[in-house]
């Protein structure tokens, strides 16, 4: 899978089911591996949103369009 692949999908919280953003850029460690997403806020008119990150070990499932995480605290 590539990162144009999770690019664009959105990211959604398995506990509250709301969307959290989509995926703008990743981190990768250097052995190649992926450790965390950074992940763009939904924009709300003309305000700028914020990035968050993501661990890959709180992804749950990536489907077709969406990724479902579990995201604690």
């Amino acid at each position: 899978m590539l990162l144009s692949d999770l690019q664009g999908k959105d990211i959604i919280d398995m506990a509250t089911g709301q969307k959290i953003g989509t995926i703008v850029d990743a981190l990768i460690n250097k052995e190649g591996k992926v450790e965390e997403l950074s992940v763009q806020k939904r924009r709300f008119f003309f305000f700028s949103s914020s990035v968050t990150a993501v661990k890959w070990t709180q992804i749950d499932k990536i489907g077709k369009d969406v990724i479902l995480v579990n995201i604690v605290g």
